[in-house]
């Protein structure tokens, strides 16, 4: 039987816990977290318990389902799964309930007896009940310093907003979204060309090592005592990211733009339609172009795009865009092909002109 069959298998089989000797001497951890950004915690907790002065062991694992992945749409396990999979993790303490307010999970759960759960983009609801279960509650990396950005696309709207400033969250968690009181946090600075995969790597990075650093006060209780309620008053929202949200509207300025195609970097990207101009025929055909690098264009480049046709300058397509602004685009991806140089694509053209395409919804009634 392979690990995908088992994994699937194990909510709804497993209905004993195995022990070691091991469990009777530290106490258990549950560790829930699913993409690969969480693989960088686990390890963290992983490595930490194996040294010889370490309280707690990691007793389970919690992650999404597995899930159909990739081109060829092969049900794979999470990252996490993989990840624990390959360390030598037992896959019989791997579970991956559809929900996490299950009975049969929570019964499992309950066996045993966990002192703590730890999240890092899980990605599922945590019910009451659920939430009631270990001992010293359960703590949240979260990538924003809370109560700002609360929700599942917490780094991807901060890169959204342009903001200057960002970092790490751990605090306990309540039923209510990211609204738990805060352990402790620690801020980082945002280049302006940081992309979302790169920042969320570095804050989960951060956060692990916070979490290695609170997590003897959290296990003694103590870290209840000091984490602190968050000002509601202050609250922002990151909702979740749709495909719909992709499109790039040129009417915008260029700043906009650009903050977007950080914060939307890997999924879902973004994307642009363009018009080919063959001069020759006076043919126009519509094409579908994703936009993976960018930078605000300078002044002297915006001279150098005329009206709604795109230009090239210094290896980069010059968009114009609103407000006398202009974005610079530095790499792209047609439908089906590999990521490509501007300087590429644009001698790709053979002297057939692009012309921008403002309007979204023009842009996407062309679909």
């Amino acid at each position: 039987m392979n690990n995908t069959t088992l994994l699937l298998r194990r909510c709804f089989c497993c209905t004993t816990i195995p022990s070691s000797s091991s469990s009777l001497k530290k106490r258990p951890l549950v560790f829930l977290g699913s993409p690969q950004v969480s693989v960088k915690v686990l390890d963290a907790l992983f490595n930490a318990s194996q040294s010889s002065d370490s309280s707690f062991e990691v007793a389970a694992i919690v992650t999404q389902p597995p899930s159909q992945k990739n081109r060829g749409r092969k049900v794979l396990p999470s990252a996490v799964a993989q990840h624990a999979l390959d360390r030598g993790f037992s896959s019989d303490l791997i579970f991956t309930p559809q929900r996490a307010n299950e009975e049969l999970f929570l019964a499992n759960l309950r066996t045993l007896e966990p002192e703590l759960c730890v999240t890092a983009a899980y990605g599922n609801i945590l019910s009451s009940k659920f939430l009631n279960i270990p001992k010293q509650g359960t703590v949240n990396i979260h990538p924003s310093l809370l109560p700002l950005y609360r929700g599942a696309a917490p780094v991807q709207r901060a890169l959204q907003d342009g903001v200057k400033e960002t970092g790490v969250s751990l605090a306990f968690t309540v039923r209510a979204l990211d609204a738990g009181p805060v352990i402790t946090s620690q801020k980082i600075g945002v280049d302006d060309d940081s992309k979302a995969p790169d920042l969320l790597d570095t804050l989960f990075d951060l956060g692990s090592k916070l979490l290695l650093r609170e997590l003897p006060f959290i296990l003694d209780g103590t870290a209840r005592n000091k984490a602190q309620p968050q000002d509601d008053c202050k609250a922002t929202l990151a909702p979740k990211i749709t495909p719909e949200e992709s499109w790039l509207s040129f009417d915008e300025e260029a700043t906009v733009l650009h903050n977007k195609v950080r914060a939307f970097a890997g999924w879902p990207g973004t994307r642009a339609r363009v018009q080919v101009v063959d001069a020759s025929n006076a043919r126009e055909n519509i094409l579908d172009l994703k936009i993976i690098t960018t930078k605000v264009s300078s002044n002297s480049s915006v001279e150098n795009a005329k009206g709604d046709y795109v230009a090239f300058r210094n290896g980069a397509l010059i968009f114009t865009c609103g407000g006398g602004t202009a974005l610079e685009v530095l790499e792209v991806q047609l439908p089906g092909k590999k990521v490509v140089k501007s300087a590429a694509f644009w001698n790709g053209l053979r002297g057939q002109k692009l012309k921008n395409i403002k309007d979204k919804e023009a842009a996407m009634s062309q679909a």
